[in-house]
């Protein structure tokens, strides 16, 4: 690889229209999708995680969607060196490369790197799941204090997957997950290009409801019952199936959950925008604007 390939990264936040632009860029540049979405990649629960659908991979392929198991542990960590293995290949055929994606800690794994970090064992694995099925995330909160004062005082405390993750480093490598935290950016051999796709709130929270809507309308109350008995699972941890078991155990009706899935789902995209804000290096264009001329000509302005 050398700095004249180009990895253009397509984010933003849920349902702003990032699929369908990525789709028109990397059929106009010859080369292919590399999904950074962290519950894309489990293959059981497509309509829940708004998966690319047959059709739009039939236009141009899409790598780590659905080649999961809700079963299966994956990290931001191995994403970053699946990514970076299998970019070399991208490349070779056009020269670009398309990243799509809204999880924040994927993009930036393969952007910027993350910090090399112990690998967990089974053992430690099933201790804190074993924990936090028994005593809830109040017991992991309470470990980490603990173990980990530092990061507690900065993680987001509703964040429950980075509580665990973050347990489960302390109790593997022995000392505080922030102490091997070191925020340093590492060299890549290409170029990166990063748009940022957003559009007026009233516009985005209103595609978010339709599509929540939408999913409901394409099975997303059978996909969530197929997968109810493993909803302990960190997996399913998740807007629309959390909101769901939730109705099927009898915590709440329907429309409530339906309506708290839209709400969530909301929630989410303002902290993605929050995240995604903070990187002066994304350029910020509607939807409309994004099109493969006009990234075209951000690429040769790099």
């Amino acid at each position: 690889m050398t700095q004249e390939n180009t990895l253009i990264v397509i984010a933003g936040p849920t349902g702003v229209g990032k699929t369908a632009a990525a789709i028109e860029i990397a059929q106009s540049l010859g080369t292919e999708i590399v999904s950074a979405d962290s519950r894309q990649i489990f293959r059981e629960i497509p309509i829940g995680t708004a998966a690319p659908t047959a059709e739009e991979q039939a236009r141009v392929k899409h790598h780590f969607v659905g080649f999961k198991s809700i079963t299966d542990y994956y990290s931001a960590a191995e994403f970053e060196s699946d990514t970076l293995a299998l970019l070399p290949q991208l490349f070779a055929k056009s020269g670009y490369a398309v990243m799509c994606g809204g999880s924040m800690l994927y993009v930036d794994a393969v952007c910027k790197g993350i910090d090399q970090m112990p690998t967990i064992s089974t053992e430690v694995r099933e201790k804190v799941l074993r924990q936090y099925g028994e005593c809830g995330i109040e017991c992991i909160i309470a470990q980490l204090e603990l173990l980990d004062p530092d990061y507690l005082r900065i993680v987001d405390i509703k964040n429950e997957k980075r509580l665990l993750h973050a347990l489960e480093i302390c109790l593997q490598a022995g000392v505080p997950y922030s102490s091997l935290r070191t925020g340093q950016v590492k060299p890549r051999p290409f170029r990166i290009v990063k748009i940022g796709l957003d559009m007026a709130r009233e516009e985005l929270f209103s595609r978010i409801n339709r599509r929540v809507d939408a999913m409901i309308e394409a099975g997303l109350v059978e996909e969530a019952r197929s997968v109810y008995e493993q909803r302990h699972l960190n997996s399913l941890n998740t807007v629309g199936f959390k909101e769901l078991h939730a109705w099927m155990s009898g915590v709440m009706d329907f429309d409530t959950a339906r309506e708290r899935i839209k709400k969530n789902t909301r929630v989410y995209a303002k902290r993605q925008l929050t995240w995604y804000r903070k990187d002066p290096s994304m350029t910020w264009l509607h939807p409309h604007d994004a099109t493969p001329e006009a990234v075209k000509k951000l690429i040769a302005q790099e």
